[in-house]
C-alpha cells in the first residue's frame, strides 16, 4: 500500500496537547501507522488555539486535524483554521471537538448563522447549534452506519463500523436539515439517526467525525479517515510540486 514513496507531508493539529487526553497520545501514532501505510514522510506540529491569530502560519502546511479536546484556549483561533482548511481547499480531519468546531464554523462564514453557538461555550444560546447529547457518550464505542458513497463510506471499505467516543456535545437534530443544503452532507449516523460524520462534496478532502477514529493507533490499527487526510495531502504536494516544476 506504499503509494507515496519519497513524499513529505505535513500536518497541523490544531488544538492545545494534553497528555491526559487518550486521543492526544493516539494521534502521533495514528499518523506514523498511516506514514508507513502509505509510503508517505509525515510530519506535524501541535497549534495552540490562541496562536492562530492569522492565516500566515497555516500556509506552511498540506493538511489541517482539528482535535479533540474543546473547549479550545480560542474558539476563533480554532474556527479561523477550520476556515482556511475549507476556503483554502486543504484536506482537513476535525474529530470529537473538531466535528463541532467544523460545523460552527460552516454554519456561521459559509451560511450566514452568526448567532450560531456551542452550548458548552454559551449555555443561553438562542440558536444552540452543538447541544448536549440526550446520553454523553464517555469512553465508550458505538455503531455508526455510514452513507453509500460518501468518501467516508469509501475510506473504511464498509457500512457499518464501531468507533469510540468521549463527548457530551453533538449537532443539535433541529438544524441538520437546514444545514445540509449546500455542499455539507451527513457521512455516518448512529443507529438512533443522528449524525455522526459529515463531509463537504466541494472539497478535496474535507471530513469531521464526533468520535475519534485516531484511538484505533492505540491497538495497532491504520484509521480509515487518518489514512485518507495523510494521502490527500500527499496528493495535493505532488500536484503543487509538479505545478513549481512547470513554472
Amino acid at each position: 500500500m506504499r503509494m507515496y514513496s519519497k513524499c513529505r507531508v505535513r500536518v497541523a493539529l490544531v488544538g492545545e496537547f494534553n497528555p491526559a487526553i487518550t486521543a492526544h497520545r493516539a494521534i502521533p501514532e495514528a499518523l506514523r501507522l498511516a506514514s508507513e501505510a502509505l509510503g508517505v514522510a509525515v510530519e506535524f506540529d501541535w497549534l495552540a488555539t490562541d496562536s492562530i491569530v492569522d492565516e500566515t502560519g497555516l500556509m506552511r502546511y498540506d493538511g489541517i486535524w482539528c482535535v479533540p479536546g474543546s473547549p479550545y484556549a480560542s474558539t476563533d483561533g480554532a474556527l479561523r483554521a477550520i476556515r482556511f482548511a475549507r476556503e483554502q481547499a486543504v484536506p482537513f480531519l476535525g474529530t470529537c471537538g473538531g466535528f463541532q468546531h467544523a460545523l460552527l464554523e460552516y454554519a456561521r462564514n459559509r451560511l450566514g448563522w452568526l448567532d450560531a453557538e456551542h452550548a458548552e461555550l454559551s449555555p443561553q444560546a438562542q440558536t444552540p447549534l452543538i447541544a448536549p447529547l440526550a446520553c454523553a457518550l464517555q469512553d465508550v464505542s458505538e455503531c455508526v452506519r455510514l452513507v453509500s458513497g460518501s468518501r467516508i463510506a469509501e475510506l473504511y471499505g464498509v457500512r457499518e463500523i464501531s468507533e469510540q467516543y468521549l463527548c457530551r456535545y453533538g449537532l443539535d437534530d433541529a438544524f441538520v436539515e437546514p444545514l445540509m443544503v449546500q455542499a455539507l452532507k451527513a457521512s455516518g449516523h448512529d443507529e438512533a439517526g443522528a449524525v455522526r460524520a459529515i463531509e463537504l462534496e466541494e472539497h478535496p478532502f474535507f471530513i469531521a467525525t464526533l468520535f475519534q477514529p485516531e484511538r484505533a493507533a492505540l491497538e495497532g490499527r491504520v484509521p480509515p479517515v487518518v489514512a485518507g487526510l495523510v494521502g490527500a495531502c500527499a496528493v495535493q504536494s505532488v500536484h503543487e510540486a509538479h505545478l513549481e516544476q512547470a513554472s
